[in-house]
């Protein structure tokens, strides 16, 4: 790629827009990732993401029924506010123990998807209206999809860092937290709806089949060298956007899905990092569990700061 490739790539509007979005969707999914993987929940974005396709559908049909235009414009809202809705009733029905995750998921996957498709040809579209969101179409991300963009990163950033230590000791050990006196079931909520907003938040990049991939794949990567959870998270990021930029830059040049190259990139660098990992590492890092082990030390030892940063929320 020469300098003169470079400079038009980043000349173009679209594509300013393209990797503002791609930027702030590398760093905020693998936050709300590290925290999904801990709690053995790395599939609750695909479960979100189908919710969410049928707030997109249910933004068409209100747009059509107010005659705005473009008809996609309440797309976005509808999707944050039915996935923050789908993660807060599954986190319910989690913590009441009322049916197993498993089959929780199960109906956020069918029932979202099903809602989508029957609302979607109730607002005059087609299943194919669906398609963009289901796998990412940068190409359509708008001013106002690049300003909502940043204020959910940044809501998303905010809680999954600041709140770092609280939401780590209610992942890695629940009851702990409940005896420690910090506002479990708040935390739990923070978390699904943190998820959401991140669900929606890459929607337009990597589409709702595949965004769970970019939450946990840099992860998984992380994994496999960092020592601690918060190494785990900073490594993950690190990742998230370099996927994100190298893949964006990639389908710039190259006629290919943004979505689907960005994730085969993340999968190409899981596999070569664990390839190449016995060559340089001789002693696992998880064993016992060292990956988490100053994080608990963490939330053992500021236990009263975590209160203390929470106390207006208790």
């Amino acid at each position: 790629m020469s300098i003169n490739e470079l400079g038009s790539m980043l000349g173009d509007p679209l594509m300013q827009r393209a990797l503002i979005a791609a930027v702030l969707v590398g760093l905020a999914a693998p936050v709300v990732g590290t925290y999904l993987v801990q709690r053995r929940l790395s599939l609750l974005g695909d479960g979100i993401g189908h919710v969410a396709l049928t707030g997109v559908a249910l933004g068409w049909l209100i747009a059509n029924a107010m005659n705005l235009a473009p008809n996609d414009v309440l797309a976005l809202p509808g999707a944050v506010l039915a996935a923050v809705v789908g993660a807060v009733v599954i986190e319910i029905v989690r913590e009441h123990g009322k049916t197993s995750g498993d089959v929780a998921l199960a109906l956020l996957f069918y029932g979202g998807i099903a809602g989508g498709v029957l609302l979607i040809k109730a607002a005059g579209g087609t299943s194919a209206t669906l398609v963009g969101y289901l796998f990412g179409s940068i190409s359509t991300v708008t001013t106002s999809d690049v300003v909502m963009t940043v204020v959910l990163a940044a809501v998303i950033l905010l809680v999954g860092v600041g709140l770092r230590t609280a939401l780590f000791a209610v992942s890695h050990d629940e009851e702990f937290a409940r005896a420690s006196g910090l506002p479990v079931r708040f935390l739990n909520v923070a978390i699904a709806v943190i998820a959401a907003l991140t669900v929606t938040v890459a929607m337009r990049v990597v589409g709702v089949l595949l965004v769970s991939a970019l939450m946990i794949v840099p992860v998984a990567i992380s994994q496999l060298t960092a020592r601690s959870f918060r190494g785990t998270m900073r490594l993950a990021m690190a990742i998230g956007v370099a996927v994100c930029i190298t893949g964006l830059t990639i389908t710039y040049f190259q006629d290919l899905s943004p979505g689907a190259t960005i994730v085969v990139l993340a999968i190409v660098l899981y596999a070569a990092v664990a390839v190449a990992r016995p060559l340089f590492v001789r002693r696992p890092w998880h064993d016992p569990h060292p990956e988490i082990a100053d994080d608990v030390e963490l939330a053992h030892g500021r236990t009263g700061a975590a209160q203390e940063h929470l106390g207006a929320e208790r």
